[in-house]
């Protein structure tokens, strides 16, 4: 009879599989009885090659966690060393980033990594952060090359795809011997804290098995790989791409507000399976919004529980119902006044917004045609007099009214609407700075 630790510990590789989660793995059969046997230690390596972790880790983040919730011992790598030479792209060669600069992504990502994972001692199975830099500072190039490349033959390196894809237009020695360095950190999380289990992405594949490979062949030890699939929308394209770019975890970069709206914009051919990679939500629970989704398109409940939930795992609870807030508020529904400036602010500058020097404005009916909420004037004028125009939610009577500093919203702003639906922004030198 197993106990419910052991059911626990193993029934995560049922839930991954059950979410699509599971790509690739190196030994299923093996992998599960080492987790029936006792927690197993699990990593996941992230390179500071930006300011900021991206929706694609988000899900390696996320699938360290439910290890952890599971009961095992994880491990989040930052890769101060490797991020200074970048896993090598397919389409061209890194631009080596500086030192300096490098060095204050660690700590950004480090932070980003933390809020995901559990560190409190108390706990039987406390998460652990390390940085790959602390073990390559002071390689010596020849052990290195004696201890580390003797185990790599090259007809085996040029055959990840990647390197394939690259010998064509041509690859730098530099990122050619990138998975050297990843296997080495595996190697080394191994002697080090007994780590036996390395996640990532599908495209991380030939990086994952060949530290796999390079433990059996210096400690004679068994290891396991698991890669999670590459997200992309049903119509191909990559996910977590926008018109304006990247979809980041950090709110400089992506603010909660259209980090929100990026997840309950989510087509509804793709939710279902979103929902599965990145919530926490039961099979219950999934399947009861695969049903309301089925029978309600219309209501997009599962884009909100999924806009939601991902919002509040990386921005918090409060943030996640500012945002909120703030999307009722721009269409009425609720006070204005009552959102903080950065997240009025940070919505208008996703919708359709003018900029206008303080104690600069136009009438309202030039701000409607500014903004691109009527075609011209006399459009204004008819808009306003049919009773369809709005100034921070009151109805306007008069296209030539000029708004005041009182008009102005925390944070120096106006909105503007047409209707119940299409709304702009105006910021003056106060929001727009």
């Amino acid at each position: 009879m197993t106990d419910s630790g052991t059911d626990s510990r193993t029934q995560v590789l049922d839930d991954l599989a059950d979410r699509g989660l599971i790509a690739h793995t190196t030994d299923p059969d093996a992998l599960r009885a080492a987790m029936a046997a006792g927690p197993i230690t699990s990593y996941v390596g992230f390179d500071p090659t930006a300011p900021s972790l991206h929706m694609g880790n988000l899900l390696q983040l996320l699938t360290l966690r439910r290890l952890q919730l599971a009961g095992h011992n994880p491990i989040g790598l930052v890769g101060g060393a490797t991020g200074l030479i970048g896993d090598p792209k397919e389409s061209s060669e890194r631009v080596l980033n500086p030192k300096d600069v490098v060095q204050q992504w660690v700590e950004r990502v480090r932070g980003q990594v933390e809020r995901f994972l559990d560190f409190d001692t108390a706990l039987a199975n406390p998460a652990r952060i390390v940085n790959n830099y602390d073990w390559t500072k002071d390689l010596n190039t020849l052990d290195f090359l004696r201890d580390i490349g003797k185990h790599f033959p090259v007809n085996r390196m040029l055959g990840r795809e990647v390197v394939k894809a690259r010998l064509e237009q041509g690859i730098s020695y530099t990122e050619f011997s990138y998975v050297l360095l990843q296997s080495l950190d595996y190697l080394e999380l191994y002697r080090r804290y007994g780590c036996t289990l390395q996640t990532g992405g599908s495209d991380q594949w030939g990086n994952l098995t060949a530290g796999v490979e390079l433990i059996r062949r210096t400690e004679s030890g068994k290891a396991h790989a698991l890669a999670t699939p590459l997200v992309t929308k049903a119509d191909g394209t990559k996910f977590g791409k926008t018109e304006s770019g990247t979809v980041w975890l950090d709110r400089e970069l992506t603010s909660p507000y259209a980090f929100y709206q990026f997840w309950f914009n989510t087509d509804d051919r793709d939710v279902m399976q979103l929902i599965r990679y990145y919530t926490f939500r039961s099979a219950d629970e999934i399947a009861e919004l695969e049903k309301a989704t089925a029978e309600r398109p219309f209501a997009r409940e599962a884009q909100r529980v999924l806009a939601e939930d991902v919002t509040t795992l990386v921005h918090g609870r409060d943030e996640t119902e500012q945002v909120q807030l703030a999307a009722k508020a721009l269409f009425g529904q609720s006070e204005l006044r009552s959102l903080s400036p950065d997240t009025l602010v940070a919505a208008l500058r996703e919708a359709p917004h003018v900029e206008v020097p303080a104690g600069q404005l136009p009438t309202v009916a030039e701000l409607l045609v500014d903004t691109g909420l009527v075609a011209s004037k006399s459009a204004a004028r008819r808009t306003v007099a049919e009773g369809g125009a709005y100034l921070n939610n009151e109805k306007l009577s008069d296209p030539e009214y000029v708004p005041v500093g009182e008009d102005l919203l925390p944070g120096g702003a106006l909105v503007l609407r047409r209707g119940k639906r299409s709304f702009a922004g105006v910021l003056t030198e106060t929001a727009a700075g």
